[in-house]
């Protein structure tokens, strides 16, 4: 007997890997590289202040990203059934699709990010979400 494992889902997971390894290289490359994906000046030079708060904020974003990593594996088959997969995966996918279209409402509580930030990070959770969206709709009867 093949088992066959959902390759939406195990690119879903390979992709929020990726974007929890670019907020860990943040942390690990300093003010320049978080300049560079567009997270504001202001952050930046608290980065080159020393000051805790953007190591914090971005180590649970890589933490997050990298439990949505598990859940996504979870999902296609390649690690066991984690608890409550079918929600979490729902959840995952409607976060990545709404921050891809809702970026508008967020830009107010965010004013030091860039506007090529805003439509950079909105298309990546875009693409995010409709490759979490096609994976679950494949599995969804097995989960």
């Amino acid at each position: 007997m093949t088992i066959k494992h959902n390759p939406f889902l195990i690119a879903g997971a390979a992709l929020s890997a990726t974007a929890a390894l670019l907020h860990l290289g943040c942390i690990v490359f300093g003010p320049s590289w978080y300049r560079f994906v567009g997270a504001g000046e202001e952050f930046a030079q608290m980065v080159a202040a020393g000051h805790w708060y953007p190591a914090a904020l971005t180590s649970a974003i890589a933490a997050i990203l990298l439990v949505w990593s598990l859940y996504a594996l979870s999902g296609a088959g390649l690690i066991r059934r984690l608890p409550f997969t079918r929600f979490v995966l729902c959840a995952i996918t409607s976060v990545y699709l709404l921050r891809a279209v809702a970026f508008v409402p967020l830009m107010a509580y965010f004013p030091g990010n860039s506007m090529p930030f805003w439509l950079t990070s909105s298309a990546i959770c875009l693409l995010f979400g409709v490759v979490h969206l096609i994976g679950l709709r494949q599995v969804w009867p097995k989960l």
